[in-house]
């Protein structure tokens, strides 16, 4: 799964924090591992709790939590939890060109291992924002160049803030095969207009994707969740 979760504040409730509206929404799709964007750690605007551990306690998962930045007396960013044991935590910090006013990006990855022993590496990002491309296009690359050096196969998912044929998206396509082509809407949560939420793996030779689902889900979070059900050949 891949779900930005707008720091658990639903739209229709500025100010409020559901916590357990985020935890329900993931619940109820049961993944296995999961890429989270716009994740608050000890902010005082989502009431100094820490949303990674909350999360991974309720749905009783393992997480690993990466700060972009430091905002609002603690810390912002992207988290990834699994129902496997995950090693090798990494934050990998994304280029944002000075001057741009873009906000500083990063990709969590982690290795995790499945039940059967085999190990894979599982990305969560969420690249810049802004309307003009120049950070974005710069992150995709150094995503990709970190892709080319990855032994092991590789899933990445989140926010990626581009569309189908941007050149951001297309980069991705370079190292990464999607799990949607023809893929749905995911934001914003009320009359999705736009898909700039991705799920993606490699090898291709390896992986399959058996389904791609955007979750009608339009209370939690300003984003649908995407959920992606994969095949790999051992």
């Amino acid at each position: 799964m891949s779900y930005n979760i707008h720091i658990a504040v639903p739209p229709t409730k500025p100010g409020t924090t559901d916590i357990d509206a985020i935890v329900r929404a993931i619940e109820n799709q049961d993944p296995d591992i999961i890429a989270l964007q716009e994740v608050d750690v000890n902010t005082r605007r989502t009431g100094k709790i820490n949303e990674a551990a909350i999360i991974a306690e309720k749905l009783k998962m393992n997480f690993f939590f990466a700060k972009a930045i430091d905002h609002d007396g603690g810390e912002y960013g992207v988290a990834i939890l699994s129902k496997y044991p995950m090693s090798d935590t990494k934050i990998h910090r994304l280029t944002t060109v000075e001057g741009t006013g873009g906000e500083p990006r990063v990709m969590a990855t982690a290795k995790i291992t499945l039940k059967n022993g085999v190990s894979l590496r599982f990305a969560s990002t969420h690249l810049d924002a802004q309307k003009v491309s120049v950070n974005r296009e710069k992150q995709i690359a150094e995503i990709n160049a970190i892709a080319a050096s990855e032994t092991l196969p590789l899933i990445i998912a989140g926010d990626f803030n581009d569309q189908p044929g941007s050149a951001v998206i297309k980069k991705l396509d370079e190292s990464f095969t999607r799990t949607c082509q023809a893929c749905e809407p995911t934001f914003p949560v009320v009359t999705p207009r736009i898909t700039i939420d991705f799920i993606g793996y490699k090898p291709a030779s390896k992986f399959k994707t058996i389904s791609h689902t955007v979750v009608p889900e339009h209370y939690a979070s300003d984003h649908l969740p995407v959920i992606a059900v994969l095949y790999y050949e051992f």
